[in-house]
C-alpha cells in the first residue's frame, strides 16, 4: 500500500468515528445541523432585500442579485469545509498542548500536521455545504436561462471551479493552522485562533467595495500578503465574469499563493514543534 493510501485510509477512519460519535447523540446531531443551518439562511434573507432596493452591490461592479448568490454559495461551500474537516481540531489544538496531548501525538507512527489536522470530523457543519450547493445551482441555472443578458459558462469553468474552491480551502487552512501552531511558544492562548476569524471576514464581500483611501490599501493587504480575498473572489468569478484581464491574473496568483501558503504554514507547524517542550518537562 503506497503512502497516500494509508493516509486516506487514516482519514476515512476518522471520518467513520467521528460520524458515530455524533450518531451516537441524534437529537443533538439535528440542532447543530439547524444551527449550523440558520446563520448563512439569515445572511440569504438579508442580502434577498438588498436586492429588493437595489440591482447591484456596487455600480458597475458586475455583481447583480444572481451573481452575489453564486458569491455567497461559494461563501457557504468553502467555509462549510473548514469548519467540518480543520476547525474542531484547531480549536483542540493548544489545550492539547496545555494537557500534553500533544506528546502523545508525536509519538504517533503518522504525520503529525496531519494527525492534529484531521483527527475530528464535523459532519453537522456539511450542512452548510448542501445549502450552498443547492444556492450554486440555482442562481447558475438561473444566470444561463435568464431572458435579458444570459451568461455563457464554459465547461472547463465548471471543471476549473472545485479545484479554485479547495485553493481557497488550503489558502484559509494554512492560516489557521499557523496560528495555531503559535500556541506552542505562547501557552494556551485563544486570542490567536481568534484573530483568524476577523481576517477571514474580509474574504466574505467582493473585492470591489475595498476602493478608495482606505479600501485600497486592504484590498491590496489582504491579496498579496495575507491572501484571503482571493478565497472567495476567484471561484466566485470564474462562473459569472469572463476570464480576462484582473479575473485571469488573479486566478493564477491563486494558484501560487495556495502553494506559498501551504508551504509557509508546514514551515512554521515545523518550527514551532521543534521549540515545544513535553508538559510533562
Amino acid at each position: 500500500m503506497s503512502e497516500w493510501a494509508k493516509y486516506l485510509a487514516v482519514f476515512s477512519t476518522f471520518m467513520r468515528n467521528s460520524l458515530v460519535r455524533e450518531m451516537t447523540f441524534r437529537s443533538h446531531f439535528i440542532i447543530e445541523s439547524i444551527a449550523a443551518l440558520s446563520w448563512p439562511l439569515m445572511n440569504l434573507g438579508f442580502y434577498k432585500l438588498i436586492f429588493l432596493y437595489t440591482r447591484e452591490i456596487g455600480a458597475n461592479t458586475g455583481w447583480g442579485e444572481f451573481e452575489f448568490y453564486a458569491f455567497l454559495s461559494t461563501t457557504m461551500i468553502v467555509n462549510s469545509m473548514v469548519q467540518a474537516f480543520f476547525m474542531p481540531n484547531c480549536e483542540e489544538f493548544s489545550e492539547m498542548i496545555r494537557t500534553g496531548g500533544l506528546d502523545f501525538a508525536l509519538l504517533k507512527p503518522i504525520d503529525t500536521q496531519f494527525l492534529v489536522s484531521l483527527q475530528r470530523v464535523s459532519w453537522s457543519s456539511l450542512t452548510n455545504l448542501l445549502l450552498g450547493l443547492g444556492l450554486l445551482a440555482v442562481s447558475v441555472y438561473t444566470l444561463r436561462t435568464r431572458a435579458s443578458d444570459p451568461i455563457e459558462i464554459p465547461l472547463w469553468t465548471t471543471i476549473a471551479y472545485p479545484i479554485y474552491v479547495l485553493c481557497g480551502v488550503m489558502i484559509l487552512y494554512s492560516l489557521m493552522i499557523a496560528l495555531s501552531a503559535m500556541s506552542i511558544w505562547m501557552g494556551r492562548n485563544q486570542s490567536l485562533y481568534d484573530f483568524w476569524f476577523y481576517i477571514t471576514n474580509f474574504s466574505r464581500y467582493p473585492m470591489e467595495i475595498y476602493s478608495g483611501r482606505w479600501g485600497t490599501p486592504l484590498r491590496i493587504g489582504f491579496t498579496f500578503i495575507i491572501p484571503v480575498l482571493v478565497v472567495i473572489n476567484v471561484p466566485a468569478r470564474l462562473l459569472v465574469q469572463p476570464l480576462r484581464g484582473e479575473n485571469f491574473w488573479l486566478a493564477l496568483f491563486t494558484l501560487l499563493a495556495t502553494a506559498a501558503a501551504l508551504g509557509t504554514s508546514r514551515w512554521i507547524f515545523q518550527l514551532a514543534l521543534q521549540r515545544y517542550r513535553s508538559a510533562s518537562s
